[in-house]
């Protein structure tokens, strides 16, 4: 009989929250990004929400910019095993996540902490992104939105899927989905990457000319907050449908 191989479900979470948000300013002069708040809830907690839902409740966060308030806000949810890191000298996307690898043994999530989602109707978007995960062939498995679908925040064409449905970067960013920067990946695929600050892009784009960059198309809502008009787009809209 053929060997079947094993696919560890991800457990556990690494959380992107160490950015200065400095495009959406004046909201994030005195509160870090991940803590700004939609119909009064931060993205942080909405994030922590998602994943509680999905079982996983071993997370790590980076953090820089008004580190204590993102702390304080991690430590008021206890149900969660926390690891959080301060990085003095802020690592990027790569660096950040690679300088805190020793927490994970097998595939992890990676989010970002100004994430904001809405799972589509009878589905949990990681879950659905866990049943996607296949380590025999990929290395990074990205969740992609259409641009089409974005209404409340403006999409950036960051993707297109080639004739096998494999996601190529669009150079140009013409592409029909965008980024949401929601991710599985293997541990292994920062072997040999620098210990100091570097993009997680690098990785992708190794990933992708590899055929180990796969990709899903989110069925729910995604938003890109980015600057105040995208927050007070999506802040309307959520406290007019009480979400």
């Amino acid at each position: 009989m053929p060997q079947i191989s094993k696919t560890t479900i991800p457990s556990k979470a690494f959380i992107l929250a160490a950015g200065l948000g400095s495009r959406l300013r004046p909201y994030t002069k005195e509160t870090p990004k991940p803590l700004v708040k939609v119909n009064d809830r931060t993205l942080l907690d909405r994030t922590l929400d998602h994943l509680q839902k999905a079982g996983i409740m071993n997370i790590a966060l980076n953090t820089h910019y008004l580190a204590d308030q993102i702390t304080k806000s991690v430590q008021a949810r206890p149900e969660f095993t926390s690891h959080i890191t301060f990085e003095q000298t802020l690592l990027d996307t790569g660096g950040g996540i690679k300088n805190m690898l020793h927490n994970f043994d097998d595939a992890f999530y990676v989010l970002s902490g100004d994430g904001l989602w809405q799972n589509a109707t009878n589905e949990n978007t990681l879950t659905a992104m866990a049943d996607a995960w296949n380590e025999d062939t990929m290395d990074i498995l990205i969740l992609l939105q259409p641009v089409s679908s974005m209404t409340l925040t403006t999409g950036i064409g960051d993707y297109d899927l080639n004739k096998d449905g494999l996601p190529i970067r669009s150079l140009d960013q013409s592409g029909q989905y965008m980024f949401t920067s929601m991710r599985i990946n293997h541990p292994h695929i920062f072997d040999g990457a620098p210990d100091n600050a570097f993009s997680y892009l690098k990785l992708m784009d190794k990933a992708q000319n590899e055929g180990r960059l796969h990709a899903i198309i989110h069925k729910g809502d995604w938003h890109h907050i980015s600057t105040p008009d995208d927050l007070e787009s999506v802040d309307a809209a959520y406290k007019h449908e009480g979400k």
